[in-house]
């Protein structure tokens, strides 16, 4: 098993609820703080620092833009967010009221693709704020998470239709069901293998999808963690968090997998980034951040 370092750092209080993470251009973590309505900066070994944005908005998943900003959804104010490295905001509304939008990221085509968990749609937003939904093909999906896949195209899970979407940029879509009946996917990833990879969280487990369609389905250790987020490290390996058992684990691209105790109890760990630094971070919602770093050995004989 990999031997990993486990530091937290208090970055808000327990209420606040940090829940997603990503690195920006600039070498800081940025993340959300979801009950609150704020969107927090911390550079690794620095002091945190905060931006207040309407309390009662919700932010939830925040992506590095193409334009170097950062983009955020509001899925309580059903809105998307812009918020410079300056701290300055930008707050943008989808045509469609009461969406819900919840995943974000960029796209190969120089705008941000989102989910719309309430309206059944991908938005598309371009840098200058001009917004175009998707209707998808089938209704109370929930379109949760998504990604840019190597494909070309944006991957997203249906957490309540039990399917991974493919929608391309000319808004073509494709869905897959999953093997496994109400496995609620949540997160999803690419990995380096040219393969998506995403979180079952119902299932307690971990799922893999080729380009062409084809799923793999790896069961966790403990089928009762709820599995939330996942990214990739700079190894060829996935990482997730286990929000209902308080671990994060790790998965090869051959589907080996271990888990790491995290050390504060309950403390439900939400999204998970690679750092600027190298090191996995998680954001925790009673209000640190988890830096996970392997812990390199020494031979006896050396």
């Amino acid at each position: 098993m990999t031997r990993v370092l486990i530091e937290e750092y208090a970055v808000a209080g327990r209420d606040d609820g940090p829940y997603a993470i990503t690195a920006g251009p600039d070498g800081a973590l940025w993340f959300t703080l979801v009950h609150s309505g704020g969107i927090g900066r911390l550079v690794p070994g620095g002091e945190p620092t905060r931006h207040r944005l309407d309390p009662d908005c919700g932010p939830t998943i925040i992506v590095p833009g193409p334009d170097g900003a950062l983009w955020f959804t509001q899925y309580r104010a059903h809105r998307i967010g812009r918020i410079s490295l300056d701290g300055a905001v930008e707050e943008f509304t989808p045509p469609t009221p009461g969406c819900g939008p919840f995943g974000i990221a960029a796209g190969p085509d120089g705008a941000l693709w989102f989910t719309e968990t309430a309206a059944d749609r991908i938005g598309r937003i371009t840098p200058d704020g001009r917004i175009t939904e998707f209707p998808l093909p089938v209704g109370g999906a929930f379109p949760s998470a998504i990604t840019a896949g190597a494909d070309g195209g944006m991957w997203f899970t249906l957490n309540q239709a039990n399917m991974i979407g493919r929608i391309g940029t000319d808004g073509a879509v494709a869905l897959h069901p999953l093997p496994t009946e109400a496995a609620a996917p949540v997160g999803i990833t690419a990995g380096h293998d040219g393969a998506l990879w995403f979180v079952e969280i119902a299932a307690g487990q971990i799922g893999r999808i080729t380009p062409d369609g084809r799923i793999t389905e790896f069961p966790l250790p403990d089928r009762a963690a709820r599995p939330h987020a996942i990214t990739t490290d700079g190894n060829g390996a996935a990482w997730f968090t286990e929000w209902g058992a308080n671990r994060v684990g790790r998965i090869t691209a051959d589907g080996a997998i271990e888990v790491h105790d995290l050390p504060t109890p309950a403390c439900e760990p939400h999204g998970i980034a690679l750092g600027p630094d190298g090191a996995l971070w998680t954001a925790l919602e009673t209000g640190a951040l988890a830096r996970i770093a392997p812990v390199r050995t020494t031979p006896d004989n050396a």
